[in-house]
């Protein structure tokens, strides 16, 4: 067990129950991620796309007995339930909001007690529970700061179907499977992967002082290279474009700025080549 280990509620995300006859077979359709094979006590990463294959929400997918929940973030929940809700047709599937609290544990050393979840997307982020397991001794921003160290995106990057999930690195952090068959947003998805199409990925830029405004252009020299898409201290996650980002001298905001790859990154991008 890791030494002194974080715990948080994290109030940015809720949760949705499903549950139903056809509950596996109604997400299967939908999600990149596979349902069919989800245990009771299971925990998968994945999103629902639009139909062109643009990032509309992550979720998590938490198998139970009699079904599942959706860890789906808290702002867009209603939005989320009214969108399954047109795809249901005549399945036999109910949906709807639980007011049942997430937490996180992290960083991920060691082994967490019972009752709690590895996150899938990447160990070093630690794990997620749901329900009051443990009284929490941090706070959201304590997770998310240690979620911006390893650079990994979340939500406050994905835009308004604006970005495709094989940029936010969902095909690097387990969030895609490619070999489930079909999605919404499947086709769009895999011709990407399939042909090597990535030419921009959300990378970690480290540079001085405070973060850049959301949207901010990221320069190499005077061609554009991407632009910030959320940050703190010292440190954001920005979209950019490979050929022109990494190993290049950036500026941001008139400051000098860097892209980085971080290990986990490197490691999967190796293991996918």
């Amino acid at each position: 067990m890791a030494n002194n280990p974080l715990v948080a509620v994290l109030a940015s995300r809720a949760l949705i129950a499903v549950s139903g006859p056809d509950w596996r077979h109604f997400l299967q359709g939908l999600l990149t991620q596979d349902v069919e094979t989800l245990a009771p006590d299971g925990l998968r990463f994945g999103a629902l796309l639009t139909p062109q294959g643009r990032l509309l929400w992550d979720m998590f997918v938490i198998g139970r007995e009699d079904g599942c929940w959706l860890d789906v973030e808290a702002a867009h929940r209603d939005a989320i339930v009214q969108r399954l809700a047109i795809y249901r047709l005549r399945a036999k599937v109910e949906i709807a909001p639980d007011p049942t609290p997430v937490l996180v544990r992290f960083p991920g050393e060691g082994e967490a007690p019972a009752g709690w979840r590895l996150d899938p997307k990447l160990p070093a982020l630690g794990w997620r529970a749901y329900g009051e397991l443990e009284a929490p001794n941090a706070g959201e921003a304590d997770y998310e700061a240690h979620r911006l160290a390893l650079g990994v995106p979340g939500p406050a990057d994905w835009g308004s179907e604006t970005t495709y999930p094989i940029e936010a690195n969902f095909d690097l952090l387990g969030g895609i499977d490619f070999k489930k068959g079909c999605f919404v947003g499947q086709e769009t998805t895999s011709r990407m992967k399939r042909r090597g199409q990535i030419k921009s990925r959300m990378l970690p830029l480290v540079f001085d002082g405070p973060a850049p405004a959301p949207g901010t252009e990221v320069l190499a020299g005077e061609l554009r290279a991407g632009e910030v898409r959320s940050g703190a201290e010292g440190r954001a996650i920005a979209l950019l474009r490979l050929d022109r980002a990494l190993g290049a001298d950036l500026t941001v905001d008139g400051r000098p700025a860097r892209a980085e790859t971080p290990a986990w990154m490197a490691e999967a991008m190796r293991q996918d080549a």
